[in-house]
């Protein structure tokens, strides 16, 4: 019979690895003085059969869920979550990211919420990097209204709950907190020492900027619009529909009182196209309305988060009550 697991440490090994046989050194003994009953998790999103063969032949304590090709990241993540057996999940990178020392003061800020997000500090790298990484925030911020910091940091820890209720795919895993905090749990970020030798060494191409912005626009419908989709496409196909009203107005105007011709006039055929993809736009919100309406039972506008039953006493037997109202008998 197998005991009981108290934290899952899910690695998931792609693309960027360090020295894993190090770095499986390093984080255990990170993990040894907290003090909890743990398990390791290795996930290889790929062959990756020279990490694996160094893993067996080390001798680890670990369990290596091998995927038959690389599917991403935030694949490897739920994989690795269907085959742990933890109440708390805690994800680590392959490579050298933060101080392993600071995991404890990760683990125990998740004593008291859900989800917790590691924050590097101080962090180093060149100006260009430190603009690139503001900038993002700033936009995410603006975007969700959310306030963090270092969201591309892979040091995660959060209940098991949270990814039995919120499903990740794509790239959507560093936007994790997001979600999460979305369904109602509670996320907070942790400061935590980055390691020296935490460096970047490649180079992001101009697609992984424009996917870094598509999963942001993703995550903010995701966040404010999956049950009212009549809100998002509603306000594009209304203005659109109002602006077009407006230019049709003015042509005429100039057409009853200033005699301008619109038969060869551009903006009567903006206008026309401008009123037709707006009522489309606005069709396509309420399509998805009512997509939302025949599934309304299955969907949960609320989260529990404790249910306390102080008990109750049987009830009393009813009491024999006399009538209020007591007929007057009849005099003979």
């Amino acid at each position: 019979m197998n005991e009981p697991v108290e934290l899952s440490v899910i690695i998931p090994v792609g693309s960027r690895v360090d020295d894993l046989d190090e770095l499986h050194r390093s984080y255990v003994r990170g993990l040894d003085e907290v003090g909890l009953l743990y398990e390791i998790v290795y996930v290889m999103d790929g062959p990756m059969q020279a990490e694996r063969a160094m893993l067996v032949r080390n001798g680890v304590s670990a369990k290596i869920v091998q995927l038959n090709r690389a599917f991403g990241e935030a694949s490897a993540l739920m994989a690795g979550f269907s085959h742990c057996r933890g109440a708390k999940v805690l994800t680590l990178p392959a490579y050298f990211q933060i101080e392993a020392e600071d995991i404890g003061k990760v683990i125990a800020a998740g004593e008291s919420v859900d989800f917790v997000v590691a924050c590097r500090t101080p962090r180093r790298g060149g100006w260009f990097e430190r603009m690139r990484r503001r900038g993002f925030h700033k936009l995410l911020q603006f975007v969700t209204g959310s306030v963090f910091r270092d969201l591309g940091c892979s040091v995660r820890l959060f209940d098991r709950r949270v990814l039995e209720e919120v499903t990740v795919y794509g790239d959507q895993h560093r936007l994790l907190p997001l979600l999460a905090a979305n369904q109602g749990f509670s996320v907070r970020e942790v400061e935590v020492r980055q390691s020296p030798r935490d460096e970047f060494r490649g180079s992001y191409r101009v697609r992984d900027y424009v996917h870094r912005a598509l999963d942001l626009f993703t995550v903010f419908f995701l966040v404010r619009f999956t049950k009212k989709p009549l809100r998002f496409f509603g306000m594009i196909g209304s203005a659109l529909v109002g602006l077009a009203v407006i230019i049709l107005l003015v042509l005429l105007v100039q057409r009853l009182f200033f005699y301008e011709a619109l038969a060869d006039r551009p903006a009567l055929l903006l206008t026309s196209l401008m009123l037709v993809v707006g009522v489309q736009i606005f069709a396509l919100g309420l399509l998805g309305e009512l997509i939302i309406f025949t599934h309304a039972r299955d969907l949960r506008e609320y989260k529990v988060a404790e249910i306390v039953d102080i008990g109750t006493s049987a009830p009393a037997a009813p009491e024999q009550r006399k009538p209020s109202y007591v007929p007057r008998s009849s005099s003979g």
